[in-house]
């Protein structure tokens, strides 16, 4: 097991290089799209991205991250002292269409399939992404932690709001665009297009070297923002695995997520999954509750039990990453810093006893 660390794209510096690898990363997972474009995300304090049902922000200018720009950010990774292990989501502007069934289709799934080969090209193991219109949607930030520390969870009410026309994946792709709302489709809808996507970009990524890591559905709702979600129960992600057998064709196994979904359980999912060899690399976090009504707590505090969930790991030979993707605030200056060292010296600790 490995331990990595997840950066966004204004953190791609030396000050974040050299946090990350005072942590103790070896490895790092990163974002390249920009989710900080809505004035409610505040890029000088780091935490994960909430916005409001305005999304997000604006999405990017639906352009390919070139080869050139990754090695020189990965020569920057690497000098010190870090391996760049996976890229964290799509640009929306990019593949909109394709979640949306739209006329650019097959216009942005060749830029999808170049996007992957110039990843390859590049060394980068894994693209991690999430199928889902909506994305990451209505959340809440309170005082849910620990000792009145800041996160985010859910309580007890499905956000419904429908979505606007130019905005998937909670960021505005067209600003432009026609008022009104997305269709409203079926959950079987949903799985179509996701068939489509895998049969087109599985065969490319299994030819780049690169492994797909699909994020579950965060918040596990079967329904947010009146769109369909895919992967909301553990069982879920078998059928997303079986719909194209192929070693590129991974998850990105958020332990947190998982914990919240209304059934299954957590210590059989993920012995499940990593006894398949299909966990790309792991979101190592913890809750309370299940949806509708969940928080984020600290990594030691919550429902799982995360040496129990190494144990798994280490008897199924699990190899790839574990990162913090994200934490409660810490009271205190530079509160992001503070409650992911907390998380990261946790997470450095557990994996050492573990190999002794």
């Amino acid at each position: 097991m490995k331990l990595g660390f997840g950066l966004y794209r204004h953190m791609l510096n030396e000050q974040h290089y050299k946090f990350a690898k005072q942590c103790g990363a070896t490895h790092l997972v990163v974002h390249m799209v920009d989710y900080f474009g809505n004035e409610d995300n505040d890029k000088s304090n780091a935490n994960q991205p909430i916005g409001s049902k305005a999304g997000w922000g604006k999405a990017g200018k639906g352009e390919l991250w070139s080869l050139e720009e990754l090695l020189e950010i990965k020569a920057s990774i690497k000098k010190h002292g870090l391996e760049w292990y996976a890229i964290e989501n799509f640009d929306p502007a990019m593949w909109h269409d394709i979640l949306l069934d739209g006329p650019k289709k097959e216009e942005q799934m060749d830029l999808v399939k170049e996007q992957i080969r110039i990843v390859g090209k590049a060394g980068i193991p894994v693209f991690g992404y999430n199928f889902s219109l909506a994305g990451v949607a209505g959340r809440v930030e309170k005082a849910f932690a620990r000792g009145g520390a800041v996160s985010v969870g859910m309580e007890g009410s499905e956000d419904e709001t429908p979505i606007p026309n130019g905005m998937v994946w909670n960021m505005i792709y067209d600003e432009n665009a026609p008022q009104g709302t997305i269709p409203i489709i079926s959950h079987d809808e949903l799985w179509l297009r996701l068939q489509y996507f895998l049969k087109n970009i599985i065969p490319v990524a299994e030819e780049s070297g690169v492994k797909m890591a699909a994020h579950p559905d965060d918040p596990p709702m079967p329904f947010i923002r009146n769109t369909p979600r895919l992967v909301y129960q553990p069982y879920m992600y078998q059928r997303l695995i079986d719909t194209y057998p192929s070693e590129s064709n991974q998850l990105e196994f958020c332990l947190g997520t998982i914990a919240e979904m209304t059934e299954g359980d957590i210590y059989e999912a993920t012995d499940k999954y990593s006894m398949q060899n299909k966990i790309a690399y792991i979101h190592f976090r913890n809750i309370k509750g299940k949806v509708p009504n969940y928080k984020e707590v600290f990594i030691d505090e919550g429902d799982i039990e995360m040496f129990r969930i190494l144990d798994i790991l280490k008897k199924n030979h699990f190899e790839g990453v574990l990162i913090p993707d994200h934490t409660p605030q810490m009271s205190c200056e530079g509160s992001w810093y503070a409650g992911m060292a907390y998380a990261m010296g946790y997470m450095k600790a557990a994996i050492n006893k573990l190999e002794i």
